[in-house]
């Protein structure tokens, strides 16, 4: 019994640490880049550009109850903008992502918006994964050059649904929590 006991406790701590030395791996500088091929083609950047920045982004997103547009007597949930911190693949913040406008800031000062090319379906509750093509950085330092941004790898950030909006509820806001991969380009 305590044989088999040692066994499976010796199983555990080495099958943990294979775990650990593995996940160290695809972390570190030796990790690959990014690979795209199974995101929806619409989502998919161009050939000759390549990925220069991997970032998890979590926080909030707030949405706001407002009339739907041209539906008088009708209310939605309105995407308002986001509020996020920027890390990198180690957990260290590199940057942040808020709006509106929407807007990726690198720690180091700069900072570019962008123009959104696409989106497509992620899961039922989750924000739709998104291409944007960069608009110029402003100031000088790792956003600049940026020319496309993915947004995968997404969990929550849809509309609330625990409060449903209404004309009595109009003009109210809710915060939602999200994570998302940002993956940065720059031209090849």
């Amino acid at each position: 019994m305590h044989t088999t006991r040692s066994i499976a406790v010796l199983g555990a701590v080495s099958a943990a640490a294979f775990l650990t030395a593995c996940g160290s791996m695809s972390s570190g500088a030796m990790a690959p880049s990014f690979n795209q091929s199974s995101l929806p083609p619409t989502i998919q950047v161009p050939a000759g550009n390549k990925v220069a920045m991997e970032t998890v982004g979590k926080g909030d997103i707030t949405y706001e109850c407002r009339d739907k547009a041209n539906m008088p007597g009708q209310t939605e949930w309105v995407f308002v903008g986001p509020d996020a911190k920027l890390m990198d693949r180690s957990g260290k913040q590199v940057g942040k992502y808020y709006g509106p406008p929407a807007t990726w800031e690198s720690m180091d000062g700069s900072k570019l918006t962008a123009t959104q090319l696409a989106v497509a379906p992620s899961g039922p509750t989750s924000l739709p994964y998104q291409l944007v093509k960069a608009n110029p950085a402003m100031g000088s330092g790792a956003m600049t050059g940026v020319t496309y941004i993915q947004r995968v790898a997404l969990q929550g950030g849809v509309a609330p649904a625990a409060m449903p909006c209404t004309p009595a509820t109009k003009g109210q806001k809710q915060v939602v929590q999200y994570q998302a991969d940002y993956i940065f380009y720059k031209a090849s």
